[in-house]
């Protein structure tokens, strides 16, 4: 077996920051992370043979838990006639087919490797149907790594996009409008696109305020701007219409990821078909990818739907509320004031005496009391996020004992911190 701190000692020296995504080096609550072997069902073990109970679960990808049987076999299956074609496959148009009848707003959907693609090509396809520049997002949401997207917001006003990385130019920003979360903006005739997550799953979990998804509808409506859900972590998620089921309400174009590779890289963008149809080869939208739509990912993606059905997504949001009430419970005995948000399977914890509702209230909340508990509980193996502004991802694979068991050992986390 291996050693955790050599292993990131060795990663450092090869890989910048020894990690290939930032938020695994466990910079925003210390120490190094766990390096993982294997992982079945809700456990990981790391290369030091210690299993986990993990509330990551690749960051809501494993919605089945790991190495659900029937993934491994689809992937297993599709291997067998290769990985890879740079040519069309009847698997894209099945999974394609599987996404429309799920969520009828995407009238058609083009195939991508990640959310980043996904909502990168979003943007300029709003772009190119409206002949508009501007685009607005909203502080604390995260719509993967492209400059454009990569804006750092002002406190509680609406700020011209500022540069949120070294590396983006002010120009590739120059027309990106970042707004508080939860409050509908004023929405002028030079924007192109507003994009949001209807939950907000990347500054902990926000859940959208009453009115706040049906007020950007109306506001995009009446300025002929494109509305866009990016649905990479609620997609197929919080059931299998997304959160525009949940909530009612239709985006011009939605970005779906995570659980629709079933722990593949492949993620989606589809819309109102007069929008897609602006896409090349049929229209003056330029998006292509050697690896869109592979195999693997595809028949790992249409095996997950495949096992996703009403009865899944009740017990998925079951059990999330239980253990939020638990989480609740245990950690305000040991006197520390706490938000546990939940919204159907998804759930943040927070510790923050108010609810959060935008990026500065979460940003209020106590990151070092967290990071506190994030070691407590990995110390007694459970794995959540290793960052505050998170989910945690319970999935299909978490047995309700566990879900106790991690209640009873959050009370002794909490009382170690108090």
């Amino acid at each position: 077996m291996g050693d955790n701190s050599e292993l990131f000692k060795r990663a450092s020296e090869v890989i910048p920051g020894g990690v290939d995504s930032p938020v695994r080096a466990f910079g925003s609550v210390g120490g190094h992370p766990y390096f993982v072997a294997r992982a079945e069902g809700c456990y990981v073990w790391d290369v030091e043979g210690r299993r986990y109970v993990d509330y990551v679960q690749s960051w809501g990808a494993s919605i089945l838990g790991h190495a659900d049987r029937r993934v491994i076999e689809a992937v297993r299956s599709a291997a067998g006639d290769g990985t890879s074609y740079g040519a069309p496959t009847e698997r894209e148009v099945l999974l394609a087919e599987a996404i429309r009848e799920r969520v009828p707003s995407c009238q058609k959907v083009r195939l991508v490797n990640s959310g980043t693609e996904a909502t990168m090509t979003a943007v300029r396809l709003a772009r190119g149907a409206t002949g508009r520049d501007r685009v607005i997002k909203f502080a604390g949401c995260y719509h993967g790594h492209a400059d454009a997207l990569l804006a750092a917001g002002g406190s509680g006003i609406a700020t011209l996009g500022l540069p949120g990385s070294a590396g983006v130019p002010a120009s590739a920003v120059a027309d990106t409008v970042v707004v508080p979360y939860n409050v509908v903006p004023d929405v002028a005739e030079d924007v192109a696109c507003v994009i949001v997550e209807p939950v907000a799953a990347n500054m902990g979990l926000v859940p959208p305020a009453p009115g706040f998804l049906e007020g950007l509808r109306d506001a995009c409506d009446q300025a002929g701007a494109l509305l866009i859900f990016d649905e990479v972590i609620t997609g197929f998620r919080v059931g299998s219409g997304g959160a525009q089921a949940m909530f009612g309400v239709r985006p011009d174009l939605s970005c779906l990821g995570k659980v629709i590779g079933g722990g593949l890289p492949l993620a989606a963008f589809g819309g109102r078909a007069d929008v897609m149809d602006l896409l090349a080869p049929d229209g003056p939208v330029y998006q292509a990818g050697t690896l869109s739509g592979n195999p693997l990912a595809t028949a790992a993606g249409l095996a997950v739907l495949a096992a996703l059905d009403d009865g899944a997504y009740r017990m998925l949001a079951g059990r999330a509320e239980e253990l939020g009430a638990w989480l609740t419970d245990v950690i305000t005995e040991a006197g520390l004031a706490v938000q546990v948000p939940v919204v159907g399977p998804l759930l943040g914890v927070f510790f923050s005496e108010a609810p959060v509702t935008d990026y500065d209230s979460a940003k209020a909340a106590d990151g070092d009391r967290y990071a506190r508990f994030f070691h407590q509980m990995l110390d007694r193996g459970i794995a959540l996020p290793p960052s505050p502004f998170e989910a945690l991802f319970p999935s299909l694979a978490h047995p309700k004992d566990e879900l106790e068991r991690t209640a009873d050992l959050a009370a002794a986390a909490a009382r170690a911190i108090a």
